[in-house]
């Protein structure tokens, strides 16, 4: 059997740069809210291209913060895929607002623009509709230019679920810039993964970063005093450190892992499998790898 994940042997080679960010951050004493978690969120934001990054305790958290900060809740629609994991409609509902699923696009496995165009024109005049959730599956990056075109023409604001696409581009530009947030996990699964749970919210907008970064701490603008409802979800240290190793070699794990999905999609050329359109070198959407059906 192939396993399907060995996070040991992905582990191995990072061992020693793991060891020294444990004993820097054991030897610092500072566990929450540190100097760790501070530089883990400007090292993301540069290499993301935006102007704000905020840790919080989950993907599922990063999601949920990120649409309260976009002030999605009770009443609201918000439009997301039907095929993705259930964080993508379950945080939606979390908010008191109600996912409304479109279909997916059959080469890319992401939302569909055609069906998110489709699902707005058969609900003009439904005031409910507030924003939209695309989700970049494996990697993939879903059609954002249409993606976000559409939901500009419609005065729909766009969170994109970046769990699975860490370092993912279209067209020269990096996943979680194109909307008007972007929410990341960091389950050890993910190909940015800590050794534990985490997530982060990345924005350019001022506003959702600071509502973010209120909401993750008890709802404090001063410590102790609670301007608003909040809640505990914040990126502890321990795993900011651990993140901060594996960014820098997420470059070459993502080439790599470029290079394993080649193999399989040429083994598999032929089979009864369809397998997801890839992404070329240069991080352009190439042809989908349409495999026919036997």
């Amino acid at each position: 059997m192939i396993p399907f994940l060995d996070l040991r042997r992905q582990h191995a080679p990072l061992k020693p740069e793991l060891m020294a960010a444990l004993a820097r951050v054991v030897d610092g004493s500072q566990f929450v809210l540190g100097g760790e978690g501070r530089a883990l969120e400007t090292d993301v934001a540069a290499v993301c291209g935006v102007a704000h990054a905020v840790g919080v305790g989950s993907g599922t958290d990063a999601l949920r913060l990120a649409l309260t900060a976009l002030d999605i809740g009770a009443g609201d629609e918000v439009i997301t895929p039907a095929f993705s994991f259930v964080a993508s409609a379950t945080t939606i509902m979390m908010t008191g607002a109600t996912p409304v699923l479109v279909d997916i696009d059959e080469s890319t496995f992401c939302m569909s623009p055609r069906s998110l165009e489709a699902t707005i024109a058969a609900t003009k005049g439904r005031l409910a509709l507030k924003a939209v959730v695309p989700v970049h599956l494996y990697g993939q990056p879903a059609d954002l230019t249409a993606i976000c075109r559409i939901a500009a023409d419609n005065g729909l604001l766009v969170l994109e679920d970046c769990a699975q696409a860490h370092g993912a581009a279209a067209g020269g530009r990096k996943v979680g810039t194109f909307g008007d947030a972007a929410a990341f996990s960091f389950y050890p699964t993910k190909n940015l993964g800590a050794l534990g749970d985490g997530g982060l919210i990345v924005t350019s907008r001022e506003d959702v970063a600071e509502e973010a970064r209120v909401t993750r701490e008890y709802g404090w603008r001063k410590r102790y005093i609670s301007d608003q409802v909040g809640v505990n979800s914040r990126l502890d240290e321990l795993q900011a450190a651990l993140l901060r190793v594996m960014l820098r070699h997420l470059e070459a794990d993502n080439e790599r892992r470029r290079r394993i999905a080649g193999r399989y999609a040429s083994r598999l050329a032929g089979s009864a499998f369809t397998l997801p359109a890839p992404i070329d070198s240069s991080r352009r959407r190439s042809g989908a790898h349409r495999i026919d059906r036997k």
